[in-house]
């Protein structure tokens, strides 16, 4: 309970901070980080790839700097590409350069200072300048067609200046809105020449205040606010011009606004209803990475060598700066070098098929609420678990989280945070293994000191799990022991030198012990060629006497093995005796101050001591108690005798272990049946017709000597009978 209480703790102290990060109380840059990651992931598996034939990107690339001179050309040649591009048909062209001064025209000056005398001519220049004026002749081509410019806003305030003019904004707010307004502000700005404004249909921002801290793309106003007037990005600007529509704001209604909502919701625009965050931006619907839109070179439109003339047929034509050294590189969820002109293609591709995901005015609560929920469960259930499942159920949690996200992202079109969530699920996971793995390696030390030379590395884990059910504190339990030991030991040690009779002892009792261990038994002690094991503590086992009795068994099968090897090495066999007891017994660690031992005592252990002793007075291997073929009724029993131990007075029916039930001969069960006809007849002092059915068990098993030893009883009994009060018990008079 107590480490279910500490990892608890922490897990909740995990959510609780996340809760507040969610909230915004504290400051979680990881949280962020990650969840930046899991956007673009999302972004990139769920991108439509392929290109959009509808906008044609015009590059102002390395190809036409070479051919063209370097960037900013001459706009005379800007007005014979537009030219070009109306000619072959493009519904609008839109340009994602800024043109802030005028292009002087130096030729015009040179003559008018030649000239300067000459009023008349003077007067014809003045005539012909309009022709001559590059900035006039780039405005007219700009009228030929819909065109939009574009302009950038200054927000910082240092840098706070006004140049050249700006369009026609797409709506007014009062200041009581300006305050609840939380669209991008701005201070300044650079727009572009007025006789160019003059020529274009329209003109668009295309600052970006809002990149991420990582520097990557990943929304973009469609809004910016000056002074108390909001003017509309390139791409809605564009998108206006195409559709031959204009911008309109929706407004939050009058409940919302009063529960302190950001009063602007959306745009609408030709019957388009484009979903906008609290800032007046959308989050850029990236079709695929860089190339998700045709390009074609600036030089190659200006110099009338168009490879795919169909291209521009009803095309939207953007024109920008792709070249590296026109520094209009960005970072985006597909790379950090993607041309910011594609960025504004995305977001009008976007416009056109009202395809935008969005952030609800829910997301924060919808966010809280996954936390707790995934994160409580996840504290609450994990403990309770192993690793492994522990782990499957993690992956269970996160995958669903998963799943709902992403749901939501291509059903919805909602973009809802997921990085909190995963980091709460994947946090409380750690949190319980790493307390797990603290509590259970400190458990796993305790156990292996208390118990590792005594049980199995296997079992030593598994009472590691549960620590508090497990002590060397001495307690009374019912369990079965079992002790066994080398016949003639003594004379066989005679014959080896030290050095054989270790490696000997070491073959012998390895066998035996892992016997022990497979049956889940515990060693209590070595002594000289002798074993001794119990079962049923420290680790608690309801079949107890079972395992006793295929321990016992098992240790005959190893023995054989062992013997034909040491056959087939020259070597003299080995016998041993077994003899098992089950009964009450006390267990713990008992011994002196200097030192202790974990073991069991009592009368149930003294009398498995004696059964495997008169193994080898009745011939047989393997011996056990009435009390133990009671407990362990799934094998084949033979009754031995009827006999009171040495030191004790209470008589105990002893039983030999003929195997497992349905693992003995229906001929040994036969012989077995007229064993206990045998007996019966010799308990009622029968003798002659005892005798008769002993002698046919002798034919068939001369050479056995519990047969001897009845036989010799029976010649007794008949010379001296026991009387009729005689209970048929035999008084063993050695150990």
């Amino acid at each position: 309970m107590q480490r279910y209480l500490i990892r608890l703790t922490a897990s909740f102290a995990l959510i609780a901070f996340i809760v507040l990060a969610v909230l915004g109380k504290v400051e979680a840059p990881l949280i962020t980080q990650l969840e930046n990651l899991t956007y673009d992931a999302r972004v990139r598996i769920t991108a439509p790839l392929g290109q959009d034939p509808r906008i044609v990107i015009i590059a102002i690339d390395e190809k036409s700097t070479l051919a063209e001179g370097q960037f900013p050309w001459t706009r005379d040649k800007l007005a014979d590409m537009v030219t070009v591009l109306y000619e072959h048909g493009v519904a609008v062209v839109g340009f994602d350069v800024v043109f802030p001064e005028r292009d002087v025209s130096h030729d015009l000056d040179m003559l008018r200072r030649l000239r300067e005398d000459d009023n008349a001519f003077l007067d014809k220049l003045a005539l012909m300048a309009p022709q001559l004026d590059r900035d006039y002749i780039f405005g007219g081509a700009l009228g030929q067609g819909p065109s939009v410019l574009a302009y950038y806003f200054i927000t910082d305030e240092e840098q706070a200046f006004e140049i050249g003019t700006l369009p026609v904004p797409a709506f007014e707010f009062d200041e009581t809105m300006a305050a609840r307004m939380y669209i991008p502000k701005a201070v300044g700005y650079t727009g572009n020449v007025s006789v160019l404004n003059e020529g274009a249909y329209a003109s668009g921002f295309i600052s970006n205040p809002l990149i991420d801290g990582d520097g990557i793309v990943r929304r973009t106003p469609l809004l910016h606010a000056f002074g108390n007037q909001a003017f509309e990005s390139l791409a809605l600007a564009m998108a206006g011009t195409y559709l031959n529509d204009i911008a309109l704001p929706v407004f939050v209604d009058e409940p919302l606004l009063l529960e302190g909502y950001p009063p602007l919701e959306a745009v609408e625009i030709g019957g388009r209803r484009i979903p906008l965050d609290a800032q007046g931006a959308v989050m850029v619907p990236y079709r695929g990475g860089r190339g998700s839109f045709p390009y074609l070179s600036a030089t190659d439109v200006i110099n009338g060598q168009l490879e795919q003339p169909e291209l521009l047929d009803g095309a939207i034509a953007l024109v920008g700066a792709t070249a590296p050294g026109l520094q209009d590189l960005r970072a985006t969820p597909f790379g950090s070098i993607y041309p910011g002109v594609e960025i504004h293609a995305n977001v009008l591709a976007g416009i056109l098929d009202d395809n935008f995901r969005w952030k609800p005015a829910y997301s924060q609560a919808a966010e809280m609420l996954a936390v707790l929920a995934f994160g409580l469960a996840a504290a609450l259930l994990l403990p309770l678990l192993s690793a492994i499942v522990a782990t499957l159920t993690a992956l269970l949690m996160l995958g669903s989280a998963v799943w709902l996200n992403f749901y939501l992202w291509e059903a919805q079109q909602h973009v809802l945070p997921l990085a909190s969530t995963l980091l709460v699920i994947f946090g409380v996971y750690l949190i319980n293994m790493f307390f797990g793995y603290f509590f259970e390696s400190r458990s796993r030390t305790h156990m292996n000191d208390l118990f590792g030379q005594y049980v199995p590395p296997d079992l030593v884990a598994e009472m590691a799990h549960d620590p508090m059910h497990y002590s060397m504190e001495s307690e009374k339990r019912e369990l079965s022991v079992l002790f066994t030991d080398i016949r003639g030991f003594t004379s066989l040690s005679e014959q080896l030198d030290a050095d054989e009779l270790s490696k000997l002892l070491n073959r012998f009792l390895t066998p035996m012990t892992q016997v022990v261990h497979d049956t889940t038994g515990t060693i209590d002690k070595y002594m000289g060629d002798a074993v001794m094991a119990f079962w049923g503590a420290p680790l608690r086992d309801a079949h107890h006497a079972r395992n006793a009795v295929h321990a016992g068994l098992g240790m005959l099968r190893e023995l054989k093995q062992l013997n034909m090897t040491f056959w087939k090495e020259g070597r003299p066999e080995l016998t041993i005796g077994v003899g098992v007891n089950t009964g009450i017994m006390s267990v713990g660690n008992m011994g002196s101050h200097f030192r202790r031992a974990y073991t069991v005592l009592g009368d149930s252990v003294n009398l498995a001591s004696r059964l495997e002793g008169l193994t080898k007075s009745y011939g047989v291997e393997f011996i056990v108690s009435s009390y133990t073929k009671e407990a362990a009724p799934e094998f084949v029993y033979r009754e031995v005798d009827r006999v009171r131990v040495k030191g004790k007075q209470r008589p105990v029916v002893i039983f030999e272990v003929r195997g497992e039930k349905g693992m003995v001969s229906d001929d040994e069960l036969a012989q077995l049946q007229q064993w206990d006809q045998f007996l019966a007849l010799y308990r009622r002092q029968q003798w002659q017709a005892a005798d008769a059915l002993l002698k046919a068990l002798q034919a068939e098993d001369s050479g056995a000597q519990l047969y001897k030893i009845y036989a010799e009883r029976i010649r007794l009994f008949e010379r001296q009978p026991p009387g009729e009060d005689w209970d048929g018990v035999f008084t063993a008079q050695s150990k």
